[in-house]
């Protein structure tokens, strides 16, 4: 019966043959960027065909867009590979490859495309492992803005940071799309949050449920003789020898964001620090995956977690969006609506 309600993806994209996507032809700024007209994509066995509703916008696009150096030098290496950029997706299913068992068309759906990109167009394949049913209590553009952020803020708390019901947990950068998600989950988990933030991001920590806001414009945590079970760096400020200063005995330090110098501290130094005495420090990359998109659909679902978005823009303008993202004030997460 399942397989009788799917459709073939042949039929299903007979009568529609192009659509409106963001490409680049070249590495570069924002200004790269081309809304334009393209075919339409066609599901490989194992994937799913999804007509896009929102998109979010996410640092790691503007790493992808801008490129690494030798992309921009090296003259074999100047035309990006994948000329659409995007992960964080929600939809509508359209058509289903053969091999696909857990969605069949007309199902919405959140979730990522895969590294390639791909995401900012009006139709995108994806994998049937990085999808997840689309809970049905918030819009797609609230969908939309959680498959990286709120991945990584679960992983660094409850896979690297450990946490535990009763821990004292501060998350620095606490205003960002991690870092919104980040002080949610640690509530849910149970945990005493911290939240460190900027002046103007004061008043969105509290409104998430942070137990305490520090505005570290104007009050130092590293000097303040408070200790804590597990730091998040989800926009690391404060170097990592500040943030160890700041851990119990056996707490950790995760790092999940923040300039690059912080990440190479954490990812060079992290490992040599944890040599000494008993505090763990660490850098780690999120692993998107479908167990976990379905536990962030049971916390949303549960009114647990919710979606902080600061703007909306129009697919048509990407561009803009990721200007904005780049200036580094966002609160919470940029949204494209499709």
């Amino acid at each position: 019966m399942l397989q009788q309600r799917r459709y073939d993806a042949a039929e299903a994209l007979s009568k529609i043959t192009s659509m409106k996507a963001i490409v680049r032809t070249r590495y570069g700024s924002p200004d790269v960027l081309q809304f334009a007209e393209i075919p339409i994509p066609t599901p490989a066995d194992n994937e799913v065909l999804i007509k896009l509703c929102a998109a979010s916008v996410n640092p790691l696009d503007l790493f992808l867009l801008k490129g690494a150096p030798w992309n921009r030098v090296i003259p074999g290496l100047r035309t990006p590979k994948h000329k659409i950029i995007g992960w964080d997706i929600a939809g509508r299913v359209h058509a289903v490859g053969r091999d696909v068992k857990r969605f069949q068309p007309g199902d919405e759906v959140f979730g990522v495309t895969g590294f390639e990109g791909k995401g900012f167009a009006e139709y995108v394949c994806a994998l049937e492992e990085k999808l997840a049913a689309k809970p049905t209590n918030i819009s797609f553009e609230d969908a939309a803005a959680v498959p990286i952020a709120a991945s990584t803020a679960l992983q660094g708390l409850r896979d690297k940071g450990r946490i535990q019901p009763g821990h004292k947990v501060l998350i620095e950068g606490a205003s960002g799309g991690v870092g919104t998600f980040a002080v949610q989950i640690a509530k849910a988990l149970g945990a005493e949050v911290t939240a460190a933030c900027s002046t103007r991001n004061v008043d969105i920590a509290r409104s998430i449920g942070a137990d305490h806001v520090i505005d570290y414009t104007e009050f130092d945590f590293a000097r303040s003789g408070q200790r804590y079970d597990l730091i998040l760096a989800a926009n690391a400020h404060r170097s990592i020898f500040d943030c160890r200063r700041s851990l119990k005995q056996g707490g950790i330090y995760v790092a999940a964001g923040g300039s690059l110098v912080r990440i190479l501290q954490g990812l060079l130094l992290g490992p040599l620090l944890s040599l000494i005495g008993r505090k763990k420090m660490t850098f780690f990359i999120t692993k998107l995956n479908q167990k976990d998109l379905a536990f962030l659909k049971d916390l949303l679902e549960a009114g647990k977690v919710v979606s902080v978005i600061d703007r909306r823009y129009p697919l048509s303008d990407a561009a803009g969006a990721l200007r904005y993202l780049a200036e580094g004030h966002a609160q919470g997460k940029i949204v494209l609506t499709v």
